[in-house]
């Protein structure tokens, strides 16, 4: 049986103000191993909140939030980023990487902080960019790089510690159709070979690549709101 990796439990993010503003409102959501979800939503729904959330970049403000069975409230802050670093890959809208470094060094960034010997960590970044398809990009930098083969090394980067979920914001959002088409076609075969995948988009062509969508709108999981292919 599939376990949870992701457990929101009636959470509310409220910021001050009067009265104060309500981002997420009691939303209830879980995405067990191996899922691909879609959440979808305008600008303004709450996506943003959420990411933060579900990347424990934040604290709700009532509710429970578990990440790969850790419940936010009781993490500090060094174990709230020690959880980031093992248990999340994220992969955004533009690509951050680090334009000194080749295709394999930015990758092998992400197990700086694992204790993993140097060799190692080339080893596991080198097979990482042949699983996104670029091992015969190892040694380029991102000057030499299209935008979808950066897009390639930020999933790859994400990927490289085997997180139990990885996060996709807005992911095809500086990318041509064609490519963002590609790139999306390169979450299938990752949710295939078993990955976790929380696709965060506005694009409700986008969001029907996955086989689970769930809507929000004005902080809440709306209605019907989760489509199962």
């Amino acid at each position: 049986m599939s376990r949870p990796v992701l457990e929101l439990v009636d959470v509310v993010r409220a910021y001050p103000g009067s009265p104060p503003v309500h981002a997420l409102d009691q939303v209830n959501l879980t995405v067990t191993s191996g899922e691909w979800v879609a959440i979808i939503g305008p600008s303004g729904s709450g996506k943003s909140t959420l990411l933060n959330l579900m990347g424990a970049l934040d604290k709700p403000t009532a509710g429970t939030v578990r990440v790969d069975g850790h419940d936010l409230r009781d993490l500090d802050d060094a174990e709230l980023s020690a959880l980031r670093g093992s248990s999340l890959g994220f992969v955004f809208q533009s690509f951050h990487l680090l334009h000194h470094l080749t295709a394999l060094e930015n990758v092998a960034t992400a197990l700086m902080y694992r204790g993993i010997p140097t060799a190692e960590r080339r080893d596991r970044a080198a097979e990482a960019l042949r699983r996104v398809g670029l091992g015969h990009r190892v040694g380029h930098r991102p000057s030499q790089l299209s935008g979808g083969e950066s897009q390639r090394v930020a999933i790859a980067r994400a990927l490289v510690g085997e997180p139990a979920l990885l996060l996709a914001d807005e992911p095809t959002g500086n990318l041509d159709t064609r490519t963002g088409e590609e790139i999306l076609t390169l979450f299938d075969e990752l949710h295939d070979d078993g990955a976790t995948l929380i696709l965060i988009t506005h694009d409700d062509e986008i969001a029907r690549t996955a086989p689970r969508r769930v809507h929000i709108r004005d902080g809440r999981v709306t209605p019907h709101a989760e489509v199962l292919q």
